[in-house]
């Protein structure tokens, strides 16, 4: 048997396999409207199988955002066109997720095709905010060191998000925690070298994160799943490591989180990250061997024995597929066929699958 199609249930959310399309950033809105390419994009990796899609990195609040194209949820005119989103997700019987964040220091910014450069005020831009007013490298903006009324005021911006996110029809949602933004920057001592009650002790850089917590925790209904997404490691010495990740994980399972995403890297820019095959699914399986907490493993997972291999052996509770995905929005159905599992193709494609007898 496939152990990558068994089931799991997550709260009152019962996922169909273990497949679950990662959050990608498309840079392709304009001031934080889902338009046809969010649904077209979002909807043909529903139609591929998965158990559970996710919306890309969607902005709390306006400065937020990593670029002026990204996808928004800081104002209630956004929830119509992701509700649209989400009843198609559902009518492919598979759950919808939201990825809500903050970009931080890493904000106005450019698309990856453009050079992820800064963008100026007069372009569209403005002066992100962070932890510090240390950029995350020349070709960023220089940011601006939140006050600590600020910071206390950034839950409450994650508590809106996601009430607009229920009110759209999602199931999960994902707090976006790692790749150098806002909350990933207050948890690394490589970014956060505040002295006050938000920087310095492991208590006191994992305190916003946790507020966060609490706040979507609070709002976003008992039956319904939270995932936190982390960068489980800096990749550098005196950074955010494991051994934090571990004890971060154990606080956010007292705390009512039900998966945590398990990425890496992001803080800084000057680091070596070893690449390679499935080699971010170390951190998912110490983490759940450690905490009990589920995680999911992400990165670099790209064929179908090697994604059953994860499940199998417990190394995660599900896998999160990206760049994969791009190439290929179909891949789970060529899971399924590959790994010898049949699985309900969408009826209107069902001539085209291997398992279906042509009518006489």
């Amino acid at each position: 048997m496939a152990h990558l199609f068994d089931p799991l249930a997550l709260r009152s959310v019962q996922l169909a396999n273990r497949i679950v399309v990662s959050p990608m950033c498309q840079y392709s809105s304009v001031d934080g409207f889902a338009n046809d390419w969010h649904y077209v994009h979002l909807g043909s990796h529903a139609v591929g199988g998965p158990s559970l899609v996710f919306t890309e990195a969607s902005a709390v609040t306006a400065e937020g955002r990593i670029s002026p194209r990204d996808l928004g949820i800081y104002d209630d005119g956004h929830v119509a066109g992701l509700a649209r989103i989400a009843r198609f997700i559902h009518g492919q019987k598979c759950a919808a997720g939201m990825q809500i964040a903050h970009a931080g220091r890493k904000g106005s910014t450019t698309p990856p095709w453009q050079g992820s450069t800064k963008v100026d005020r007069d372009t569209g831009g403005w002066q992100p905010v962070g932890p510090t007013d240390e950029p995350f490298s020349p070709a960023y903006p220089v940011p601006r060191a939140l006050t600590v009324e600020e910071i206390r005021g950034v839950p409450g911006a994650f508590c809106a998000a996601a009430r607009r996110a229920l009110t759209a029809g999602f199931d999960v949602i994902e707090i976006h925690a790692a790749h150098g933004y806002l909350i990933h920057e207050f948890l690394s001592p490589l970014v956060n070298t505040r002295t006050d009650e938000y920087g310095g002790s492991f208590e006191n850089r994992v305190r916003l994160c946790l507020d966060i917590v609490d706040a979507v925790r609070g709002v976003w209904p008992e039956r319904l799943p939270v995932f936190v997404r982390i960068s489980s490691t800096d990749w550098k010495e005196g950074g955010w490591d494991l051994d934090q990740a571990v004890e971060l994980a154990r606080r956010l399972r007292a705390r009512g989180v039900d998966l945590v995403d398990c990425s890496s890297g992001g803080a800084v820019p000057d680091v070596t990250i070893p690449i390679g095959p499935g080699y971010q699914v170390p951190f998912a399986e110490r983490i759940r061997r450690e905490t009990g907490i589920a995680t999911g493993a992400v990165g670099l997972i790209t064929e179908p024995p090697q994604a059953d291999a994860i499940i199998r052996d417990d190394r995660a509770d599900v896998v999160l597929l990206a760049r994969e995905l791009l190439r290929d929005p179909y891949w789970p159905l060529r899971a399924a066929r590959e790994l010898g599992h049949i699985v309900p193709w969408p009826v209107q494609y069902l001539r085209a699958a291997p398992h279906h007898t042509p009518p006489r």
